[in-house]
Order: structure tokens, then C-alpha cells, then sequence
């Protein structure tokens, strides 16, 4: 009879035990996280990719630590920065941004990567298809193609007879997001003014001037990396000329930009941590199905508005989701 109930015992111990996972191995896992961007104009993202590790369990200094590597805005050096990760072992790496993505393939067909947020993985061939992406790579995907057409159907909106629109972007990047907006300018009437810069003090402020040079009436920027690191310099710009400017992440509104409408980049990077946690515990890329954003936000500064002289409707105002008095 003992031997029986010594049994049951034993036996239920093994059920009600929960299976140990890769948390409770005692390894410390190694993330490497790479970012076309710097340390300072990323803080916000890294934060929220970090807070939601701490919440799936993973802490740094106890069961993981993150090898951070920011190319400066200087994308040239992501090869050698993925590498680097390459080198030192890492047991996963987090990209942001097309270029980061592209790097760290290039550098490994074996680490998994996750995107926290790239532009059309699929059409620039870095997984095979959203539902099956094949290979290492898997993660999040970003809307900028049809969020920039969107952006400037809302500023046409927003600037009574608008007319004529400045876009930023910067030297030698990409024209995928532009592919839609070209005929949708002219579909909503507007001459688009496509203005390259480089994206320091100088070279903002030239942008800019070339802005007024043309008679735009309005501004908006890309959805890039390098650009949002700017955003305090580039809103502060806007403000100078007296510019009204939709931009593509709430960033540039906290710092005192007028409006954004675009992806929630903070739920990016906590759904990103979601396939670090399922990687580390043994899922593999191919298998994971990279997503596409499903949250935006529509934020509106009136405290802006006013600085340049800009009065919005009130039914203009009751689309947003956040408007800042």
C-alpha cells in the first residue's frame, strides 16, 4: 500500500511540475540588437523592447545580456557591426530597419534574427513570404508604403488649399515608400518637392531653406531611422519656418512637432520581444510568421499649431487619437 501511494505521489509531483524551460537553465543568453540609428535617438524603443523581456522573465545580468551596436547613421558600417555580433557567439540578433536587417543576414544564415520594424520584408527578399518566411529570419513588419499616402491625404486636409508639399528624406535612401505617394500627390493635386539632405546641423538647415526656396506650403519626412534621431532638430526647423509638418512617429509630436500618423512603434518593439522570448526557448524563425502592424495612432499637437498660425477645424481634430493642448 505505501509503494502505491509512494507512486501516485511521485507521479503527480512529475505532472503539476512545470516543464523547465529555457529561462531556468541557468545559460545566460547572448542578444545581440542592431540599429542603423544611435544609442540616444533609439532610448524610447530600446527601453520598450527591454521592459517587455523583464516581463516575459528575461532580465539582464541573470538570464540574458544585449550586445548593443548603432551604426551612427552611417549605414556603411552595419556589415562589420553585424559581424562583430557574429563573432561574439550571440545567440539571436534584433535589427531595426531594413538596412540593419540586411546586414545581419548577409552576416549569418544561422542565428535567428528578429525585426523589431522593417519596411516590405518580403518585396526586398528578406524572408520568403509573411506567413512562411523561410530561413532565419522573422519578425515584424511595417505599413510605410500606404502610411506616407495616407499622411499626406491628412495634411491636405489639415492646410486649406495646399498646394505644394516638401518631402524629406535622406541622401541615398531607399524610394520603396515613394511608390505610392508619387501618383497619389498627383491624384490629390499636390507637387510633391523631394528634398535629399544630410542629416546634420548643416545640412537640415539647408533642406529647409530649399523648402521656402520652392514655396512649399507644408512639410512631412519618410518613415527612416536616421531621421527620427534628428526629430528634435528637424520639428525645431518647422517651427522656424513656420511649416506645417506631419511626421511618421509620435516622437516628433513629444518633442513639439505638429502631428504624426503611423505605426505604434512602441507595440513593435514589445511584440518583438514575444519572438525573442518564444526563440530563446526554442522556436525556430522559419516558423514564426512575421506580422504586420496592426496599431496606429493619429496625434495632434495644438500647442504647435498655434506657434505657426495654424487653426484646425474641430472635426479635423476628432479624428486623432491623442490631441496635446
Amino acid at each position: 500500500m505505501k509503494s502505491i501511494l509512494f507512486y501516485l505521489m511521485a507521479t503527480a509531483i512529475l505532472i503539476f511540475t512545470p516543464t523547465t524551460n529555457a529561462q531556468q537553465t541557468g545559460k545566460i543568453f547572448r542578444i545581440g540588437y542592431l540599429d542603423n540609428s544611435t544609442a540616444p535617438g533609439s532610448a524610447v524603443y530600446v527601453d520598450a523592447f527591454r521592459q517587455e523581456l523583464n516581463k516575459l522573465g528575461w532580465i539582464e545580468g541573470k538570464n540574458i545580456t544585449i550586445e548593443y551596436r548603432f551604426a551612427e547613421q552611417k549605414p556603411e558600417r552595419l556589415p562589420e557591426l553585424a559581424a562583430e555580433l557574429v563573432r561574439s557567439k550571440v545567440d539571436l540578433i534584433v535589427t531595426v530597419g531594413y538596412p540593419a536587417t540586411a546586414a545581419a543576414k548577409q552576416a549569418t544564415i544561422v542565428i535567428p534574427i528578429v525585426m523589431a520594424n522593417t519596411l516590405d520584408p518580403v518585396g526586398s527578399g528578406l524572408v520568403a513570404s509573411l506567413a512562411r518566411p523561410g530561413g532565419n529570419v522573422t519578425g515584424l513588419s511595417s505599413l510605410a508604403t500606404e502610411l506616407i499616402t495616407k499622411r499626406l491625404e491628412i495634411l491636405k486636409d489639415a492646410v486649406p488649399r495646399l498646394a505644394r508639399v516638401g518631402l524629406l528624406r535622406p541622401v541615398g535612401g531607399s524610394d520603396r515608400q515613394l511608390k505610392d505617394l508619387r501618383p497619389a500627390a498627383v491624384a490629390l493635386k499636390v507637387k510633391l518637392e523631394e528634398i535629399e539632405t544630410h542629416l546634420d546641423a548643416k545640412g537640415l538647415e539647408s533642406a529647409f531653406q530649399t523648402a521656402k526656396q520652392k514655396q512649399v506650403g507644408a512639410m512631412m519626412t519618410v518613415s527612416a531611422r536616421p531621421l527620427f534621431a534628428e526629430r528634435k532638430r528637424i520639428v525645431d526647423l518647422a517651427t522656424k519656418y513656420r511649416l506645417p509638418a506631419i511626421y511618421p512617429e509620435d516622437g516628433f509630436v513629444d518633442e513639439g512637432g505638429l502631428m504624426s500618423y503611423g505605426v505604434d512603434l512602441e507595440d513593435q518593439f514589445h511584440k518583438s520581444a514575444h519572438y525573442v522570448d518564444k526563440i530563446l526557448k526554442g522556436a525556430k524563425p522559419a516558423d514564426l510568421p512575421v506580422q504586420q502592424a496592426t496599431k496606429f495612432e493619429f496625434v495632434i499637437n495644438l500647442k504647435a499649431a498655434k506657434q505657426i498660425g495654424l487653426t484646425l477645424s474641430p472635426e479635423f481634430l476628432s479624428r486623432a487619437n491623442r490631441v496635446i493642448k
